[in-house]
């Protein structure tokens, strides 16, 4: 998939170093600084949580960090807003399955 090149908000990012971080233990790489969705976007992952209700995939909708479609557990904080929060060396991505950490379903 193509790499967001610049965010509504956020303006164009710095094209940072590549950096290797996790999601759900699976090693992917990505630009330092650039919205970690951004990173999962350009590596084919689209879905970053579902829903608790009736189990429904979600990812980037809004994009400027104001729906809670693209939220995600960063390095052990739940509900986190993938699409404004920069990419780290290192950090631990994980699907959220509901409104927390915990699969409630």
């Amino acid at each position: 998939m193509e790499r967001i090149t610049e965010h509504p908000i956020l303006g164009k990012p710095e094209k940072g170093a590549l950096v290797t971080f996790t999601l759900d233990g699976k090693e992917m790489q990505g630009y330092e600084g650039e919205p970690i969705a951004a990173a999962l976007r350009a590596d084919g992952v689209l879905v970053h949580r579902y829903t608790s209700r009736f189990h429904l995939p979600r990812g980037i909708f809004c994009a400027i960090g104001r729906c809670t479609d693209c939220v995600m557990i960063v390095d052990g904080k739940p509900n986190t807003r993938t699409c404004v929060t920069p990419l780290k060396a290192g950090m631990k991505v994980q699907t959220q399955y509901g409104a927390s950490d915990k699969k409630n379903w």
